[in-house]
């Protein structure tokens, strides 16, 4: 069944509208019909809807008064990702929307290449944006990942303290011990918290950068014995979640 995000929540009597691209979808590339049904997912939850008519003003649905089940994590994940090369953004905000991430902050580390061109920046972020909605309705997820403009290092610690449980992954640190790997740090975390999982650029995180991480509270985390891409490395950490509480 099609899924959509309404922009503007169902009314009293159960009617909503669908405009914009979505209708476009449903009317040109689905070619649905008057009676069929879809999803509509409206504040965090998926509603069956049946289409009722087609207009100027965009297709107009009606709530049937059944929910499609949940798919969310049991916790909501934060990925903080150090400005990539190319196209790899693109790609932690597509599959990690499907394996159940909450948001994207993108930040400018210390080895990060690329730096984040600000005339190009609204086009980039719109592009990030649509990537994660598509891939919501596409994975049935009930809340689009919310993807954050680019911060500096030292806003991400700023924002780390709103969350309940910080972590960084760290090659470099991950060799001291077991006691750091992933599944020892998952087992003090539990439903409903919220978690920021911090990732560097290529060539990792620097040693001054994993230091500060460290005292404001982070806590480094092995992703086993293999050396992972930085596109990689985020989707591992939330399929491990995956597996550890769903």
């Amino acid at each position: 069944m099609q899924r959509y995000f309404l922009d503007q929540p169902f009314k009293e009597d159960g009617i909503a509208m669908i405009t914009g691209e979505d209708e476009k979808h449903i009317t040109r590339v689905m070619r649905m019909r008057e009676g069929e049904e879809i999803c509509c997912v409206s504040e965090g939850v998926g509603h069956i809807a049946t289409i009722l008519r087609f207009d100027e003003d965009g297709v107009t649905v009606q709530d049937t008064g059944n929910t499609s089940s949940m798919s969310e994590l049991p916790v909501q994940v934060t990925l903080a990702c150090g400005l990539p090369k190319g196209d790899k953004l693109e790609l932690i905000a597509q599959k990690g929307t499907e394996l159940g991430m909450t948001g994207i902050i993108p930040f400018q580390a210390e080895r990060s290449i690329v730096k984040w061109d600000e005339k190009k920046g609204d086009k980039k972020t719109a592009r990030l944006r649509k990537i994660a909605k598509e891939a919501a309705e596409q994975s049935h997820r009930t809340v689009i990942p919310e993807i954050s403009e680019p911060l500096t290092f030292k806003e991400i610690l700023k924002q780390a303290k709103s969350f309940d449980v910080c972590l960084f992954a760290d090659e470099e640190e991950a060799k001291e011990g077991t006691s750091k790997r992933i599944a020892v740090r998952l087992e003090k975390v539990y439903h409903g918290q919220t978690i920021l999982v911090l990732f560097g650029p290529e060539g990792g995180l620097s040693r001054s950068e994993a230091e500060i991480l460290r005292v404001a509270g982070f806590l480094p985390i092995s992703l086993g014995p293999r050396i992972l891409r930085t596109e990689t490395a985020p989707l591992y950490v939330l399929s491990a979640m995956s597996y550890e509480f769903e």
